[in-house]
């Protein structure tokens, strides 16, 4: 093989994509879109309901006199009117609605508030109402039964299990370790699931449309087969980094600029100031305490390793299953849908690989999850999932050899199969014809 003709193939598949229309705009305008998304998501979301509403409230079960009359959007006011009387204010347009509680018993186990209205309440009104009245509630019932709060708080007792490493006594984990392990693992292997699949999947495409339009045929009489196809699959190995290299850019300044301009993170702490219940929660789950130590996980976390595993993979993911899709590409007869079909048998094991590392996010210790980090057409999805949770070296060693020697065989099969495959037309290979290009001699 020639390294300056392979170098001049790459050249060719990288420049001719990176300058096509189609990259620039889904490269440029996908992290903006995202971005976009966010913000008006966050938007939404922070903002709620943004229509102010008069409530007046029959207090049946005495619960209501030391409740804050005034919420976001919604302002209450108890009344000693009867419900007609106040049916009659609502159709005058004094009031947007009216609450009814129905008297109280200590025994409940279940209490419905009656909301009388011709328009229903938001679901965050909703949700701040019955909020609201299930703290009175409470208290409600622990006047009526006697209990004393100093020893009802006593009762509830926060239940942590606290590991500690018994060979390894240097190393710090915590109750939250697993949790952020299982979901950088899930986010990577996910993101490497769609690497693999996208690029991968463009270069059959590439493969199988220079074959249709007859440009291979020009191509060839210039290099070597095996040339054109590693060429091809580094140029556009290349192309996917890049553009995951400028999204990953651009979304982090786009994040930083967007939560600065929207104020994202400041509305949606001083939603969570105003709202009492998510008061409640931040008091009783520590959720300042558990986002510093979800910061303290990631920050503890053996990068300098991991970075590089990631890379590997990366590419031994691609090559892989890159070399199949060209051999594909090749094989297919003139129309590109017999192409398509045959991507299904490539992808069977790649897919799988998806689902053990999914199941991996909640068990990375599991058979499945050790033998389907170790299989060579799945490892490349399945161990980077896997990588947070520390698994032995003996079994991060045995994958990256088997991969590697993996990609050789699959690189020799696909070449031999593509140096054939790539000069036929009129018909789709069968798996008999395969088999003889793999070990013709010529």
């Amino acid at each position: 093989m020639n390294s300056n003709r392979i170098n001049l193939i790459i050249g060719r598949e990288y420049w001719t994509r990176v300058k096509s229309k189609t990259f620039l705009l889904t490269t440029f305008l996908a992290p903006i879109g995202i971005i976009l998304i966010y913000a008006f998501l966050g938007f939404l979301m922070t903002r709620g309901s943004d229509n102010e509403k008069k409530i007046a409230i029959i207090d049946n079960a005495g619960i209501a006199q030391d409740i804050n009359l005034q919420r976001k959007n919604l302002t209450f006011e108890i009344k000693n009117e009867s419900l007609q009387s106040l049916i009659g204010a609502y159709e005058k347009g004094e009031y947007d609605g009216i609450i009814e509680l129905p008297p109280l018993d200590s025994t409940q186990q279940k209490y419905e508030i009656i909301y009388h209205s011709d328009k229903t309440l938001a679901l965050d009104e909703s949700s701040s109402i019955e909020s609201m009245f299930r703290r009175e509630i409470r208290d409600f019932k622990i006047q009526a039964f006697g209990i004393d709060q100093a020893q009802l708080d006593l009762i509830d007792t926060s239940v942590d299990i606290s590991p500690k490493t018994i060979k390894d006594k240097e190393k710090e984990i915590s109750s939250i370790t697993t949790t952020v392990s299982s979901i950088l693992g899930g986010v990577v292997g996910m993101l490497l699931f769609m690497v693999i699949l996208i690029f991968g999947s463009q270069v059959m495409r590439g493969v199988n449309e220079e074959k249709i339009n007859r440009i291979v045929e020009v191509l060839i009489s210039s290099v070597k087969p095996i040339e054109l196809m590693i060429g091809k699959v580094l140029g556009i190995g290349l192309v996917g980094l890049t553009q995951f290299a400028i999204w990953g850019i651009l979304i982090g300044v786009l994040s930083f600029i967007a939560s600065a301009v929207f104020g994202l993170e400041t509305s949606a702490m001083s939603e969570m100031a105003n709202n009492e219940m998510a008061q409640e929660v931040m008091a009783n789950e520590g959720v300042k305490t558990k986002v510093l130590q979800v910061m303290k996980e990631l920050m503890g976390m053996n990068w300098a390793m991991m970075i590089p595993m990631y890379i590997f993979y990366f590419f031994i993911g691609y090559l892989l299953y890159a070399s199949l899709f060209a051999a594909v590409g090749a094989a297919a007869g003139d129309d590109i849908n017999e192409a398509q079909s045959l991507t299904t048998i490539v992808m069977l094991p790649l897919i799988a690989g998806f689902y053990i590392a999914m199941s991996a996010v909640q068990a990375p210790d599991s058979t499945a999850a050790v033998w389907g980090s170790i299989f060579p057409l799945t490892g490349p999805v399945v161990m980077p999932t896997r990588l947070p949770s520390d698994p032995p070296m003996w079994q991060i060693g045995l994958s990256m050899l088997l991969s590697l020697l993996t990609v050789i065989a699959l690189i020799w099969i696909a070449a031999r199969i593509y140096r054939v495959g790539i000069l036929m037309y009129g018909k789709k290979a069968s798996f008999k014809e395969l088999g003889k290009w793999i070990f013709y001699k010529g």
